[in-house]
């Protein structure tokens, strides 16, 4: 990543760090188990080593990295039982937020399901696996986001951010998006259908069966 310009001190230049380490984290430019040096990321991010201190101290509370005794920080190395864990907490968050968006969508949000539904089997039936993820992703934001479960929104911004690299490999195993898109399309039918409690079904059905993928 190249130098970045911003506040070089004080709360901002903290918080600038902040933004810049979690998005390298989260795009998969600092992997797992990578070193992470307090002289070098002051020197990239034009802060002093106390800010970038402090950011790290924010991003270990967040779960996205880790200190290890006498070694310094490197990014949090995820275990497929951590991920097993955070799916199973997902699993009730995330079919509570779909059961309140069937009740709470307007029929332009609905509309917008299925359109992205409709991308979602496009996507697939080109092979376009990178794009069937990243519109995984924003069915998954607009659910929550139309929710109005904020609480839950919050929570799980958290929780997914720890698993961005297992749900990027799950997302290029061959023949995943094909599984994944009928379990996610029975999330929008039962939304639109406005049925919470089919929603929610729905919703638990689908990460049961991440939880399966991410085992094998």
């Amino acid at each position: 990543m190249p130098k970045e310009a911003g506040p070089t001190t004080g709360e901002q230049a903290k918080q600038h760090a902040l933004a810049l380490l979690r998005q390298a984290i989260l795009n998969g430019e600092m992997a797992p188990a990578q070193r992470l040096v307090e002289n070098e990321l002051a020197e990239q991010f034009g802060v002093t080593r106390a800010s970038i201190r402090a950011a790290l101290i924010d991003l270990e509370a967040q779960g996205l990295v880790e200190r290890i005794r006498n070694r310094g920080s490197r990014v949090r190395v995820v275990t497929v039982e951590e991920a097993v864990a955070i799916t199973e907490c997902r699993m009730v968050l995330e079919g509570l937020c779909a059961a309140k968006a069937a009740v709470a969508a307007s029929d332009e949000q609905l509309t917008e399901l299925a359109d992205l539904g409709a991308a979602m089997q496009k996507a697939v039936a080109d092979g376009e696996p990178v794009t069937y993820s990243e519109l995984n992703h924003r069915l998954h934001d607009r659910i929550r986001e139309i929710s109005g479960q904020q609480t839950a929104v919050e929570l799980l911004e958290r929780l997914n951010a720890q698993l961005v690299r297992h749900r990027f490999q799950l997302a290029l195993r061959p023949g995943r998006p094909q599984q994944s898109l009928n379990e996610h399309l029975a999330m929008i039918e039962a939304i639109r259908a406005r049925d919470p409690q089919a929603a929610e079904a729905a919703v638990r059905a689908h990460l049961t069966s991440v939880i399966d993928a991410l085992g094998d």
